[in-house]
């Protein structure tokens, strides 16, 4: 069953992977205040090797590139071919010579031990199909003494970006009762969770701190919806059963409620991750 699971997410990711390339822009200017977090927790520097674990469309990779310089390397992974396409060719649109790109999954890294001097992870270990496994492949792989960073969601109430379409949505299409450890968005939002597993991994010195930021971006009501709406698989899916009217029906809802936070005339949610990091043994 658990394999089953792992497949239909990847799936779902495989579907997800042609709208992050078409929003990848927009999702990197988004998420941008999670990336400088990862890049300071895990103390990321020039020339140095760094294991981006489920890039997706680019983002940590592009960024921690220019970071470590032309003396440092970043070795790109993500299990959706999709993705690994999408950040390859963001890559090489920007001229940068030093990430490497491996489809895998992070249960099963294709690297020597004591290879990278960090690993970081920015909204993938919710998604990783077995988190005990994935945590000790990546703590193998580290150096002692290297840094081990991953970026979760804290809890869906105080992440409006994703409440405001769940909570209207779930009025025409009602939600399934979800496992708190199936993949999903929010399966780390619980204070404690992944850094207790990140400690039972090997992982020496682990903290956890709450980050809250902004998720901006310059659009406005109507791209929001096309955004969301294209982003989420779960989405996807839903509206891909309503009728023509209802869909009409919960985006005419759904720009009335997050249209708070379109106030300046741009998109400004008030956002919340959990920041969870440790160390390779010496």
């Amino acid at each position: 069953m658990a394999s089953e699971n792992a497949n239909q997410v990847l799936a779902a990711w495989e579907t997800s992977s042609q709208y992050w390339n078409k929003h990848q822009a927009l999702i990197e200017k988004m998420y941008a205040p999670l990336t400088r977090a990862l890049i300071e927790e895990s103390q990321i520097e020039a020339g140095e090797s760094v294991l981006d674990i489920g890039g997706g469309a680019g983002e940590p990779s592009l960024t921690i590139a220019r970071v470590v310089g032309p003396s440092g390397h970043v070795t790109f992974t993500d299990p959706t071919a999709g993705m690994v396409k999408a950040a390859r060719e963001e890559s090489e649109r920007r001229g940068l010579p030093n990430i490497e790109f491996q489809q895998c999954a992070a249960e099963d890294l294709p690297f020597g031990n004591n290879v990278f001097d960090a690993a970081v992870g920015r909204l993938s270990a919710m998604f990783f199909s077995d988190v005990a496994t994935a945590l000790r492949q990546i703590l193998r792989v580290v150096k002692p003494g290297g840094y081990v960073a991953f970026l979760v969601w804290a809890d869906r109430e105080v992440n409006p970006f994703f409440s405001v379409i769940t909570e209207i949505l779930d009025q025409f299409v009602p939600a399934e009762p979800e496992d708190e450890d199936a993949p999903a968005a929010f399966r780390f939002a619980r204070p404690g969770k992944l850094a207790r597993l990140l400690e039972e991994a090997g992982a020496v010195s682990v903290k956890e701190r709450r980050l809250k930021f902004e998720t901006e971006a310059p659009i406005d009501l109507a791209q929001f919806w096309e955004l969301r709406t294209e982003m989420s698989d779960t989405f996807r899916t839903k509206i891909a059963k309503l009728a023509a009217d209802e869909v009409m029906s919960v985006r005419d809802e759904v720009k009335k409620a997050a249209a708070v936070y379109f106030s300046s005339g741009s998109m400004s949610f008030p956002s919340q991750a959990l920041i969870v990091s440790g160390r390779k043994a010496a």
